[in-house]
């Protein structure tokens, strides 16, 4: 395990939580004045982030912390953090795999068999458009920008492959028998697949998930990730977001879907990169770690 010095991690940790700050920003001074947001607001009420927690860095399983001229650092007092006899401190792997064994152990399968996939990129994010399909009430307060009958057509002239199941649940039911496929809970290991928008989201989801685990860097990566991804999701889809000065991508023309897998593609490279680095992060988990001296609260 490498000891940090104190100077270090303190450094880190401002830099963090600035980082945080500036991610969150809009959301923040939206929440203060109870105003909504279509774009945004999906990343914390689906996802159910936590600006209090985002903000909270973490140095990794394999890193201790050193006391500074105030004492221990504040991790002290966190939740699956110990404290050995000289004031060093260090996330507690073995403490927290006996609480979330079977959340580690899940999450390191899924990822990995993603990544064993190649990514699909005809999608066209048409998942969207199968959520309104010969629906009259939306979920969003906007406008369509095709209107009804345009965005049927549009959903009606092409073949649906959603592959994601938290995705493919949200479809209308008289989109449901249009898609190729059947996800389900169950078979998210066999058809999950880097391609997938909301695959690649869902990084900030397990990133959450392994908690403190996850180095605060990481975590944030996953979290702007996420955000990047968000806004495609939603200038593809056949809501008008011009409200929101957000450009359409017009997934119906082969303009726009030329746009939308050239950013898909840069989106799944991504995703790869920091999936690769919380499948690392459940595999030192899942090795565990010599138990410390003393567990904080």
């Amino acid at each position: 395990m490498t000891r940090m010095p104190a100077s270090t991690w303190a450094s880190l940790s401002r830099a963090h939580e600035e980082r945080a700050d500036s991610l969150t920003a809009g959301h923040r001074a939206r929440k203060a004045t109870r105003e909504r947001h279509a774009i945004d607001d999906f990343l914390y009420d689906y996802y159910g982030t936590r600006l209090s927690v985002l903000r909270r860095w973490h140095p990794g399983v394999d890193i201790s912390l050193e006391p500074g001229p105030n004492g221990s650092a504040p991790h002290r007092q966190w939740r699956w953090y110990a404290t050995d006899a000289d004031g060093v401190v260090r996330f507690h792997a073995t403490a927290f795999l006996a609480d979330r064994a079977e959340t580690v152990r899940f999450i390191h399968r899924l990822l990995s068999a993603i990544a064993s996939r190649p990514a699909f990129t005809g999608c066209f994010g048409l998942h969207e458009w199968a959520m309104v399909y010969r629906q009259r009430e939306h979920r969003h307060p906007l406008p369509l920008r095709l209107g009804q009958e345009g965005t049927d057509a549009v959903v009606e002239s092409h073949q649906i492959r959603c592959t994601h199941f938290d995705a493919f649940r949200f479809f209308t039911p008289d989109a449901v028998s249009l898609n190729r496929l059947r996800p389900t809970r169950e078979s998210q290991l066999e058809l999950d697949q880097p391609g997938c928008l909301h695959a690649s989201m869902d990084c900030h989801k397990w990133a959450t998930k392994l908690g403190p685990a996850v180095p605060g860097d990481l975590a944030l990566d996953c979290f702007e990730l996420a955000r990047d991804i968000r806004l495609l999701d939603m200038q593809a889809s056949p809501y008008d977001f011009s409200s929101y000065g957000e450009p359409a991508v017009a997934i119906e023309t082969p303009e726009g879907k030329a746009e939308y897998v050239a950013r898909q593609r840069e989106f799944s490279q991504r995703a790869g990169r920091l999936r690769a680095r919380l499948i690392d992060v459940c595999a030192a988990l899942i090795e565990g770690a010599e138990p410390p001296a003393r567990l904080g609260t």
